[in-house]
């Protein structure tokens, strides 16, 4: 299977260039040199013929990292005939043998390929190397006395040198294993990081979209909650000011009060918005125990509304506190809106062994479908954020009904909470 693909920079496109400059001339040096000190003797090339066998295998190596395998296959079959046929220059040769097997194990990305060239190319070298050692022996053979127990002078050559060749290909085979093993670690890093910095960028994003539905539904919660209030009392007041303008000023003192109690609420937002997580969770003054005031103040504009707790009062986490609180303010709202004139409200507030109920129920109007709409989206939201559930739908004998559940074990979610 083919591994992934590198692509080439400019900068090593240059490099490999370079590489190849560096290679040939230093070739045309050991060329001249090796011609002048008669490397072969008689059976010695001519030098016109080593520097050609230096141009063939220098100009490859600038494109080592685009056809590594083909590199290596002209570089090492250069060599070979350099060798066979006593070209006066060994020492570039090998250099740029050593490359191209490097080059294929650091660069070649179908591996098996990779494995297949190098391995072929270290065997036919190899198979070369000891029929070379073997003709050799038997020619010096017939001019050197055989010592018993004990290596002649050539045969010990011949050990050094296939030993030489052994580090020298296995080093190759090695080196370009590490290189491409190395470079497909950093890659896997790269890409790593990239991921998590485009997580990050999401739950950025995610985090600004909360952010903007918890400041939606608080303004909802507020701004519906106290403007609903005033408005149904500033419309009684108008029907009897003229009739009773003592009561009508009381009616507009209560219309006063909701708007200051509106401000207040708003500001206090303002304030949580501004502050910290952990700050914004101890901000909210609002709980359990501000539900009476809240049904006294729908009582008070107009919908008959009674509160009752059943069951022993335990402990309740501050967010929750807010969220039932919330709901049960967002209920109320609606059920001034939408019950009619002759309406009555029940709150309660019932804790079992494991969880913490509340039910709001009105009188009124049949309904035959729940009314989509923020309010009912926010409060579904904060039961959910609570760990709970709600259920919010029409009652058979009229009005409506909402009941959240909240299990005390569970804990809230994150950035539920809010007021």
């Amino acid at each position: 299977m083919a591994a992934p693909s590198r692509a080439l920079t400019p900068r090593q496109r240059q490099a490999d260039a370079l590489l190849a400059l560096v290679v040939f001339v230093s070739g045309v040096i050991s060329a001249a040199l090796s011609a002048i000190s008669e490397l072969y003797g008689d059976e010695q090339a001519p030098l016109w013929q080593a520097l050609v066998y230096i141009a063939v295998i220098a100009a490859p190596l600038a494109f080592r990292r685009v056809w590594p395998a083909s590199v290596a296959v002209i570089v090492c079959v250069a060599y070979f005939l350099a060798v066979t046929m006593r070209l006066p220059e060994l020492y570039a040769g090998n250099i740029a043998m050593f490359i191209a097997l490097y080059s294929v194990g650091a660069w070649m990305s179908n591996r098996r390929a990779a494995m297949i060239v190098r391995v072929a190319i270290i065997t036919g070298m190899f198979i070369w190397l000891l029929v070379s050692v073997y003709r050799d022996a038997i020619e010096t053979a017939r001019d050197e006395e055989i010592i018993a127990g004990a290596l002649s002078p050539y045969l010990a050559y011949m050990v050094l040198n296939l030993m030489i060749n052994v580090l020298y290909f296995a080093g190759a085979y090695f080196f370009g294993e590490h290189a491409w093993r190395s470079a497909m670690q950093r890659q896997a890093l790269e890409q790593r990081t990239a991921d998590l910095e485009r997580e990050r960028e999401v739950t950025a994003a995610q985090a600004v979209a909360l952010d903007r539905v918890r400041i939606a539904r608080e303004l909802h919660d507020v701004v519906a909650h106290h403007v609903s209030v005033m408005g149904v009392q500033a419309g009684a007041a108008r029907m009897i000011v003229d009739q009773d303008p003592a009561a009508s000023k009381e009616i507009l003192g209560g219309v006063e009060q909701s708007a200051r109690e509106a401000i207040d609420e708003l500001h206090h937002l303002l304030e949580t918005l501004r502050s910290s997580d952990t700050e914004a969770e101890d901000a909210s003054t609002l709980g359990l125990s501000d539900i009476p005031a809240l049904v006294e103040a729908s009582s008070a504009a107009g919908l008959a509304t009674r509160f009752t707790v059943v069951g022993e009062e335990r402990d309740v986490p501050s967010v929750v506190q807010v969220n039932l609180y919330r709901i049960a303010q967002e209920a109320l709202t609606n059920a001034r809106r939408h019950a009619g004139p002759a309406a009555t409200a029940d709150v309660r507030l019932r804790y079992t062994d494991g969880a913490i109920e509340l039910d709001v129920v009105n009188t009124g109007r049949h309904a035959l479908s729940p009314r989509p709409g923020m309010g009912q989206l926010g409060m579904r939201e904060r039961a959910i954020a609570s760990g709970g559930t709600l259920e919010s739908g029409p009652r058979e004998q009229g009005g409506w009904r909402v009941r959240a559940r909240v299990p005390l074990h569970a804990p809230a979610l994150i950035g539920g909470a809010g007021a």
